[in-house]
């Protein structure tokens, strides 16, 4: 793989992570808590809750088309300051949603919002692998990806609470004021990565015609669409298969973000002692709980243990990233932002894919089998592409 030029050692190199993953947190709860806040939104801005649903697909499609673009045209930024304009550009984007006057314009601010989040985790991913040991760069990773699912145990359910009663616009405004404290402690604490000097668009556009990378996100954005599948029905699945109170709804989330918690955390540690067996090995663990989860959601205490179970599919997360890394090349920032590009591409597939199948009239919980079929496909890619890759190069006698 291609390594960034050497960093200065940081002289708190915890709190340069705690930086990096504040920032994750303040992108993974805009991020979820407006699954939380439909219907208050829906009502201030005189739409259906339906349409809601154009704001979060406006905020992913943001995320899919500002990953690669901020790459490409941003190759030449030294990395430390691309970070912190990403935060300043995402604090914008936030205040301005709190602010936004209709509808149609606050679906337009969302979009604004998502730009700089794939590259932000992208860089920031590779700002953090890039200053421990080779052996040791997943669980770097983890630490960044690590604000993220904080969001979703507490960020969202906190943001969800405050903006039900204060109003919407309070908790978009406070993830701004959150993003202007991570540009604030990146500049004090991450350490300057001076600018690569071979850096150039032209470069980073290598990793769109890279097979590995490819690849790569597509196991990315097929087999990661499990979880998403689930997890985006999983309340209806619960209150109306299983009968459990809609009161229980905060620890529905609660549960599911400690199983990402617990899945990033431990994909990280087995990505560090293999990583080509751990991917696999994670997508046929995502396959049998995503399956079993059909069963379990009939019961209300069994279906919230596989609720946590599915939410450890984060597993992929530290993997995947890691893998592009290796994979890349020269074109390091163009692939890691892609990963968060192919992340919200399984996050709109596995929605979408479910919400086919249950219109069928078939039971919610089958939105589980949806997502082991996800995971085999995630598998398949997997393997095809290890079949197609290249056998590395013998050292001569």
């Amino acid at each position: 793989m291609s390594a960034l030029p050497s960093a200065a050692p940081a002289r708190h190199p915890r709190l340069a992570e705690l930086a990096l993953a504040l920032g994750g947190f303040a992108i993974g709860t805009t991020e979820f808590v407006i699954m939380g806040l439909m219907n208050r939104i829906a009502t201030d801005l005189s739409v259906d809750p339906q349409h809601v649903g154009y704001a979060i697909s406006s905020y992913a499609l943001g995320v899919v088309v500002g990953a690669p673009l901020i790459s490409c045209l941003a190759a030449k930024v030294p990395k430390r300051q691309l970070l912190i304009v990403l935060m300043l550009v995402f604090a914008l984007g936030n205040l301005a949603s709190a602010l936004a006057p209709g509808f149609w314009s606050f679906v337009g601010l969302r979009f604004i919002a998502g730009l700089p989040h794939g590259a932000y985790f992208g860089v920031a991913a590779l700002v953090a692998a890039a200053a421990v040991p080779s052996d040791q760069r997943a669980r770097a990773v983890a630490r960044v990806m690590m604000g993220l699912t904080v969001a979703i145990l507490l960020g969202a359910p906190l943001g969800t609470w405050a903006g039900n009663q204060f109003g919407w616009p309070v908790a978009f405004a406070a993830v701004g004021g959150i993003a202007l404290a991570t540009a604030l402690m990146v500049r004090l604490f991450v350490p300057f990565v001076p600018r690569d000097p071979d850096a150039s668009p032209l470069r980073e556009l290598g990793a769109l015609v890279n097979q590995q990378v490819l690849f790569t996100l597509g196991i990315a954005s097929i087999g990661f669409g499990g979880m998403f599948a689930v997890f985006s029905y999983v309340m209806p699945t619960l209150t109306q298969q299983a009968g459990m109170a809609e009161s229980l709804g905060p620890v529905v989330l609660a549960i599911f973000g400690v199983g990402t918690i617990i899945g990033t955390l431990v994909g990280a540690r087995v990505a560090d002692w293999n990583l080509l067996k751990a991917i696999p090995l994670i997508l046929i663990w995502c396959l049998v709980v995503q399956a079993l989860f059909f069963v379990a959601a009939n019961q209300v205490w069994a279906g919230l243990l596989f609720v946590a179970l599915v939410g450890t599919s984060m597993a992929l997360g530290p993997t995947i990233q890691t893998r592009l890394m290796d994979v890349a090349g020269n074109a390091q920032t163009m692939a890691a932002s892609l990963n968060h590009a192919a992340f919200n591409m399984a996050n709109a597939l596995g929605a979408w894919l479910a919400g086919v199948v249950i219109a069928q009239g078939v039971p919610w919980s089958s939105s589980g089998l949806v997502g082991a079929a996800l995971a085999a496909g995630g598998l398949l890619i997997f393997f095809a592409g290890r079949a197609l890759e290249p056998a590395p190069a013998e050292c001569p006698d």
